[in-house]
């Protein structure tokens, strides 16, 4: 993937790369035991997957499933589809996954009078 990954690979890393969830150090292409997973959090034990349609009631993804559920990991599938086309929905469905309610409101610049309300001395 690294390589060569798909569109849909891309636009996953793109939210979970560089701390972007919830604070989380997300890696990715990371071997667990005999398996490969695409995007993993160890400190959540959270695996996040883009499959593709091949995908749909596979045998093997079940056992690889069960496998790393029974190693402590939580495991996420995202069609490549619904990365795509509803990025904002996948990224709340691994928000809600992390334990959080809601994406932190932005930092925004004092210095560009951006400051929060009710920050200032009252």
């Amino acid at each position: 993937m690294r390589a060569d990954p798909t569109e849909a690979e891309r636009k996953l890393w793109s939210i979970l790369r560089n701390k972007r969830l919830s604070g989380q150090k997300f890696k990715r292409q990371q071997v667990i035991g005999p398996y490969i997973v695409d995007f993993v959090t160890f400190e959540r034990r959270i695996i996040v997957e883009a499959d593709g349609s091949q995908h749909i009631g596979s045998a093997a993804d079940d056992r690889r499933t069960a496998w790393l559920d029974n190693q402590g990991f939580r495991v996420l599938r995202f069609f490549n589809d619904d990365i795509l086309a509803r990025a904002e929905r996948v990224a709340n469905a691994i928000w809600s996954a992390l334990g959080e309610t809601a994406p932190p409101l932005p930092n925004p610049s004092p210095a560009r009078g951006e400051g929060l309300q009710g920050d200032a001395d009252d």
